[in-house]
């Protein structure tokens, strides 16, 4: 189930599902451990006799405040006759998740309302060991195993503490949880379990006629127990309130830090620019890592799921932040790559958010023969975002640690896993995770990876080195066009495997042969490249009424429609923007990229929320949400979008004809007789595979 609303602050990170149920939180690394498990943390409210859960019975509206990580979340219950009004947030420096919730009362009469928080933490991620019990002193239910501890409370404006609470086995000997308890409306005040273990406290709020009450409850969580006690205490008497306050002005103010100008942009494009990076922020742990997606019911439908650093993926939101002006983001992410570099210089396909190695999804073994299992684009992103870092920052103390060990030993890695036979890459996994092989991404990718080595080995005075780079990669490229250009089709070859002669060409169309020229390696109007990308075009954009562009021809993976190539991917469609983009002579050139930049916002949650991929014929999100890689790459084109449109045409504005649905350019007015601006020069676009 995708995940509607994520709320952090780089600690701890709280996820909803469409219910707007709790599903997952992960302290203290994001994506590390989900102290959540698998099962919902379920609210419920009792009136009048009757019970609910907050779920398909409520009608919700799930926002969030503008340019905030603060919910702004409407849920109402006819039958009950209640509103509920949410604002929830992970206050921005400690690692307390709140809740605010205004209760009206919808009936001409008084009545009494409960609440009921019910939480099922498995520390450490697992439901072993775990302790639940009732603390007088917190007056809250403290759970705790380990170095893990969480403090669970409520409170209104003049009560602090639950009126009622109990705790409880769950999910052993048939027993579902101390959540069956409450829908009776009262609870047993049980004051121990072990083990596997629940918890539920509650509220009582008296409310007239049309009556609005507040009320608040958080979880603080600690490596001690007089962590949690001083985060309690802390929070009672800062208030909810002012926390949550504090936290909206915050990102209010991280949003807009840069000031970045996107009145050039319809509205609903800049919103989603700016819901993209907070929501970017989020999936990014302090230590550097910034994680694919913090889905965790992906793990249980998909093996491994996405809760961990891909340095292809991190890089890419990586470099999105560096240009939108993050530049402390990247440059956290440049250290934890390489923190985590091997000792033969590559990276491992994922990570955990501490720094740990992930999961594989790949055999160690192919064709009998023992194979590593690395994906050398991921190693050759990093050195060429790191190379872009450095042209806009010239911050050479912060680069010249990492070139002195990261990049040169991963240089001599690309360098390395050469085949001396052809030139090319050694066999590895493709950008996709799906085969093993030659790959023209992973090429082009290498060839951008060592350029970028060599800039800077030129930098730092390394000539001999920058020489060897350099001659490495411009063989590479040559060996690209001799082996993996099909003459005939017009196109170059996704991937490729040695034959007694030569190689056998895979010319599935794949949106990854993009990088052959947004990585630098060859320009956007080499006739190679604009034959190669009109056919990507043609091929993989859906002909359906939701539209958007496939992955590959005969993409598997959740497919819907057995007629089409494939779904439409976010990141995939937001990638073929940038063709336009990057061929954009003028303004009506650029505004072509514009319709593939709206579609990507259009399919966004209504909280701004982008999956991974895009039912093609209902518009349904679908796989995992939030997906990192389709907010990086919608960051990354409006950026390159932005730029250009100032490059083609300085001091322009932007008009929008709502009523038309087209959009107008004009310059400004200029005076008789004043200087007209210069013709804009030809200028590179920053690109990154």
């Amino acid at each position: 189930m995708p995940r509607d609303i994520p709320v952090g602050n780089g600690h701890m990170l709280v996820m909803f599902d469409k219910h707007y149920q709790v599903r997952d939180i992960f302290y203290p690394h994001v994506g590390k451990e989900n102290q959540a498990g698998h099962e919902p943390c379920r609210l419920g409210v009792w009136v009048d006799g009757q019970f609910s859960w907050m779920g398909p019975d409520w009608a919700k509206t799930l926002t969030y405040r503008n340019n905030t990580l603060v919910t702004d979340v409407v849920a109402r219950n006819e039958n009950l006759g209640l509103e509920l009004h949410f604002a929830d947030c992970v206050d921005y420096e400690e690692p307390v998740f709140l809740r605010e919730i205004q209760v009206k009362n919808l009936h001409d009469s008084p009545r009494e309302v409960r609440l009921f928080f019910h939480h099922k933490l498995n520390m450490y991620h697992h439901a072993v060991n775990d302790t639940a019990c009732y603390d007088p002193n917190m007056r809250g239910v403290l759970q705790y195993k380990g170095r893990r501890y969480c403090i669970i409370n409520v409170a209104t404006a003049k009560r602090f503490g639950a009126d009622e609470f109990t705790v409880g086995d769950a999910g052993i000997a048939g027993k579902e949880g101390t959540w069956r308890d409450a829908e009776d409306g009262q609870l047993s005040r049980n004051n121990v379990a072990n083990g596997s273990v629940d918890s539920t406290v509650a509220l009582s709020l008296r409310l007239e006629a049309h009556q609005e009450q507040t009320c608040y409850a958080w979880l603080a969580f600690g490596h001690t127990y007089d962590d949690v006690n001083i985060l309690n205490t802390f929070v009672w008497e800062k208030t909810p309130a002012e926390l949550i306050r504090r936290t909206h002005n915050y990102w209010i103010t991280w949003v807009d830090k840069e000031q970045t100008n996107l009145s050039a942009l319809p509205q609903h494009v800049a919103g989603e620019f700016n819901r993209s990076l907070l929501i970017l922020a989020t999936q990014t742990d302090v230590d550097g890592a910034i994680i694919s997606g913090c889905d965790s019911d992906s793990i249980r439908f998909g093996g491994g799921g996405y809760s961990y650093m891909s340095p292809r993926e991190a890089t890419v939101a990586a470099f999105a932040f560096d240009l939108a002006g993050y530049k402390d983001i990247a440059r956290r992410h440049f250290i934890f790559c390489a923190a985590t570099q091997t000792e033969y210089g590559c990276l491992m396909p994922r990570y955990e958010s501490d720094g740990d190695v992930g999961p594989i999804f790949h055999p160690l073994i192919q064709n009998t023969s023992a194979i590593h299992p690395v994906a050398e684009d991921e190693t050759a992103i990093a050195i060429h975002a790191l190379w872009k870092h450095f042209q806009r920052e010239r911050d050479i103390e912060f680069i010249e640690p990492l070139y002195r060990s990261y990049v040169t030993d991963g240089a001599e890695f690309l360098a390395y896993y050469v085949d001396d036979s052809n030139g090319l890459p050694m066999p590895s996994l493709d950008l996709w995770e799906n085969r093993w092989g030659l790959h023209t991404h992973t090429a082009a990718s290498v060839v951008a990876g060592l350029w970028a080595a060599a800039k800077l080995a030129r930098a730092f005075g390394d000539d001999e080195l920058a020489e060897k780079y350099n001659s490495i990669a411009d063989h590479m490229k040559a060996a690209m066009v001799k082996y993996l250009y099909h003459h005939d089709l017009r196109r170059f070859a996704r991937s490729a495997h040695k034959a007694d002669q030569g190689f056998d060409l895979d010319m599935t169309i794949d949106t990854s042969l993009i990088g052959l020229w947004s990585s630098g390696v060859f320009a956007p109007d080499d006739p190679r490249i604009v034959s190669t990308m009109e056919q990507v075009r043609s091929q993989l954009m859906i002909p359906t009424e939701v539209g958007g562009v496939a992955r590959f021809e005969n993409d598997l993976f959740h497919r819907t429609g057995h007629d089409l190539p494939g779904n439409p991917w976010p990141s995939t469609t937001a990638w073929l923007a940038q063709w336009y983009i990057a061929r954009a002579h003028n303004v009506d050139d650029l505004n072509k990229a514009l319709p593939l930049i709206e579609w990507v916002c259009r399919y966004a949650l209504p909280s701004g929320v982008l999956g991974e991929q895009i039912n093609p014929y209902s518009g349904e999100v679908l796989s995992a949400s939030p997906s990192t890689l389709s907010h990086a790459k919608l960051v990354h084109v409006i950026m390159l979008y932005l730029k250009k449109l100032h490059a083609l045409q300085p001091g322009m504005e932007y008009r929008r004809n709502i009523e038309k649905g087209w959009d107008v350019y004009r310059l400004p007015h200029i005076p008789r007789g004043a200087a007209r601006p210069p013709a804009p020069e030809e200028v590179e676009v920053e690109q990154i595979v």
